[in-house]
């Protein structure tokens, strides 16, 4: 923990310093057509399979390509590196057609690249995201421009699984040659842009990629993604020119800075959900009766109203409204401190104490805290706030240092099945850091993934929500759009539902 924080002070030392010396070469950075976006966290990593934090994702989605793409209104499927694709009757066999493409390094990516990616999701023993991948009987090239993958049965949800970031296209050859460790910090690339440098604690400095296949629709000569962990600072410094966008503009500023003349509000359509996420293995957080004492001690209309200023609507699903199979009758606990705390005693939980970590710098999710916080104190339960920095409260969950904390999820893909899997039905990820078991749970997973009837299908998903409020896997809190923030010289700049930002199509003028 002391090196942690140690680590944590020394890297906000180093940003400093380094956002000090950028500032002032800031107009240097915006002639030469590099588009500067100011996010809260820090990148992890650069190999694919081994994160499931959204700020990698974003990055991945720059720097790599995938099969298979979704649309800016992330509502059907579109040609990535495969041109083509063809499904057997039986749903067994899928065969893709690649285009003329090349890595960063200038090689061919070939179908034996395509085929070496997805068999490591499948198999490599750090793969965050081997679940779904487990259907993959083989993934062979029939030539160096066919791609053959079978699967052990049929899955509807697979072609969009090969959507995701996630599922990126790596170069066989250079990982071979390199190493999971050295690829991992400074990747051969498929996509739009290539990783030009990674200044840990400050930012990633991506450069356009020549060798990408559509590179000639890139008008950027490169991206810069700064951690700037404050809410409030990152907004400040796109008013006044020292980054040219900037990601989650806080909920209490939309209205004033929509009175900014140089700057522009994206407030985009999302899949994003915050929750309450509960450490099933921490004490008396095991027992379900404690877990909805907790939902029900929580008045989540009074904190959507306060937190976001009617920019979000209450949560009841891990489905967000909108997406494939959503059940808008789910269970919705009411607000009721007084069955709170009778459960609470009835459970032998009446002085709860709880740890809670926050993200730090982070508006919405510290005033949430703190009503969160005297809504608890309430029913009897203490919660002790521990704030940290995002980067560090990431670790600390998988690590499973806490007790309870809020974070978000943004589909990645078009099917639930990649949400449920990850967060009810994975071993690997201990379900999004819940440590939350059920077998029934996690047996219904893996049915619905491979039920061909939509019909069955959507009463399987029905029913996985139903379980899941049920046992309380995380407390719903709400959904909201995505609220961004951009300079009026930036155009394109835009976050489609599905979280991904397409900046192989943003112009800076």
């Amino acid at each position: 923990m002391l090196f942690r924080s140690m680590q944590s002070r020394h890297l906000k030392l180093l940003a400093a310093a380094t956002l000090t010396a950028w500032s002032l070469t800031a107009g240097l950075a915006h002639a030469a057509g590099v588009l500067t976006i100011g996010c809260r966290e820090d990148s992890t990593t650069f190999d694919p399979i081994k994160s499931a934090q959204n700020r990698d994702t974003w990055v991945f989605a720059n720097v790599y390509d995938t099969l298979v793409r979704v649309d800016n209104l992330g509502t059907k499927m579109e040609p990535g590196l495969a041109e083509s694709w063809d499904i057997s009757k039986d749903g067994l066999t899928y065969t893709f057609k690649l285009r003329d493409a090349k890595f960063s390094d200038g090689s061919a990516i070939t179908a034996e690249d395509a085929a070496f990616s997805l068999l490591r999701i499948r198999d490599n023993k750090a793969s965050l995201w081997a679940d779904p991948f487990n259907l993959i009987n083989t993934a062979k090239a029939a030539d160096p421009k066919t791609l053959v993958v079978t699967l052990k049965t049929p899955a509807v949800a697979f072609l969009s699984q090969l959507a995701s970031p996630t599922v990126s296209i790596l170069s066989e050859k250079a990982m071979t040659k390199m190493g999971e460790d050295a690829y991992s910090e400074n990747p051969v690339t498929s996509g739009a842009f290539t990783v030009d440098e990674w200044r840990k604690g400050d930012r990633v400095i991506l450069k356009k990629n020549p060798n990408f296949w559509q590179a000639k629709n890139v008008s950027l000569d490169g991206v810069e993604w700064v951690s700037v962990t404050d809410d409030n600072t990152r907004m400040r410094m796109v008013q006044n020119n020292e980054l040219d966008t900037a990601i989650f503009v806080p909920f209490s500023r939309v209205e004033e800075l929509k009175k900014d003349k140089n700057v522009v509000i994206h407030a985009d359509p999302s899949t994003r959900e915050d929750h309450l996420l509960i450490n099933h293995e921490h004490g008396l957080l095991a027992k379900p009766e404690v877990r909805q004492a907790l939902d029900m001690a929580i008045d989540k209309q009074s904190l959507v109203k306060t937190a976001t200023y009617g920019q979000g609507t209450v949560a009841y699903s891990y489905i967000p409204k909108g997406s494939l199979y959503h059940y808008a009758n789910n269970l919705q606990r009411p607000y009721d401190p007084t069955a709170a705390k009778k459960l609470l005693e009835q459970a032998g939980a009446k002085d709860l104490k709880l740890n809670y970590v926050v993200n730090a710098g982070n508006e919405a999710d510290e005033q949430i805290a703190v009503i969160i916080k005297d809504q608890l104190a309430k029913v009897g339960v203490t919660a002790n706030l521990q704030k940290v920095d995002p980067t560090q409260s990431w670790q600390m969950l998988v690590d499973g240092e806490y007790d309870i904390s809020v974070m978000y999820w943004t589909n990645d893909i078009l099917d639930p099945d990649q949400k449920t899997t990850f967060v009810l039905g994975h071993d690997t990820n201990q379900n999004y850091m819940t440590r939350y078991k059920n077998d029934k749970v996690k047996a219904l997973v893996a049915q619905a993934r491979i039920e061909a009837d939509p019909a069955k299908r959507e009463q399987m998903y029905v029913e996985l929500q139903k379980l899941a409020k049920q046992d309380v896997n995380w407390i719903d809190l709400y959904y909201s759009p995505y609220i961004n923030i951009s300079r009026k010289n930036v155009s394109n700049f835009l976050q489609n539902p599905l979280g991904r930002f397409t900046l192989e199509e943003v112009v800076k003028n």
